[in-house]
């Protein structure tokens, strides 16, 4: 039997990316002691490695598949097949930023400033390339961790990773430039893509993910309403395409079925009520295709 080598990113994505998975209908149990989940499809095999590590062992075929962050796919500039964009995170569904960060009161203003000045980050070579682009020579360190922290003592930047920015704001920092913006990308190696099966199962795989971050933003909306308000209704109910609109036992009346943006529900089953809808039910949906 034929098995797709699929990296999970281990880590801060771990926790929401085996969560994701599970709403795509992959039960994926990850323990303490293993580097090796237990996943509910005898055809996948999973094996957990940091993000920073992913684009490596996938262009190198050790992985024929994996998540990573876009931003270490730059990093490494490793040869892999980008299947999908998938915006998720450890907490938002937003994409992240790199960032060029120095003191409040540093005297930096742009990245010419930094001229033979010393950046701590652990995007070295990401760094680095951006430096480059701008003709500026600089020394980049590694840094292992706690990087807000290092200015003004230990570097005069840093390049650091950031969703909102507060992070930096609550260690006094600034942001003077953005070196990238980075979302979460399932790859393949050049090798698994030129076989057809394994093809064929990234893109089942990526197409249920997908299909998984596009219902969170959705809930499902069933009503009940008699044939004389069913325009009424009809005209201020929203959906994917049209609503679904069934006879029921009782003759004049329909049940409608939906899907509509979980923003505007609060506002939309007072109006249609006031339509003349009746016993709306609202549910949360794993999957929308």
């Amino acid at each position: 039997m034929s098995t797709l080598r699929l990296g999970i990113p281990k880590g801060s994505l771990q926790e929401t990316t085996v969560a994701m998975f599970r709403k795509a209908g992959y039960d994926i149990q990850v323990s303490s002691r293993s580097y090796y989940p237990a996943v509910d499809d005898p055809e996948i095999e999973c094996i957990l490695i940091r993000a920073q590590e992913m684009a490596r062992y996938v262009a190198e075929g050790i992985l024929d598949a994996g998540l990573t962050g876009y931003d270490w796919i730059l990093e490494t500039g490793m040869n892999v097949v980008e299947v999908g964009e998938l915006v998720y995170g450890k907490v938002g569904r937003k994409p992240l930023r790199w960032v060029l960060a120095v003191p409040e009161n540093s005297p930096v203003e742009r990245v010419q400033d930094l001229q033979g000045k010393r950046i701590a980050t652990e995007a070295v070579g990401m760094t680095r390339a951006y430096l480059a682009k701008h003709a500026v020579e600089a020394i980049v360190e590694f840094s292992w961790g706690a990087t807000e922290v290092k200015p003004p003592r230990l570097a005069d930047a840093i390049v650091e990773i950031t969703e909102t920015g507060s992070s930096l704001s609550a260690n006094n920092l600034r942001i003077v430039d953005t070196l990238c913006e980075t979302t979460t990308r399932f790859i393949a190696s050049p090798e698994a893509w030129q076989d057809p099966w394994k093809k064929a199962k990234i893109e089942k795989l990526v197409m249920l993910l997908k299909a998984v971050l596009a219902a969170e933003k959705k809930v499902g909306l069933m009503l009940n309403v008699s044939q004389q308000n069913l325009r009424k209704v009809l005209d201020i109910l929203p959906a994917l395409h049209h609503p679904t609109v069934s006879p029921l036992a009782d003759q004049g009346w329909f049940a409608l079925i939906t899907v509509i943006d979980e923003t505007v529900v609060r506002d939309l089953i007072p109006d249609l009520i006031r339509a003349g809808a009746e016993g709306i039910v609202e549910y949360s949906l794993n999957k929308v295709l």
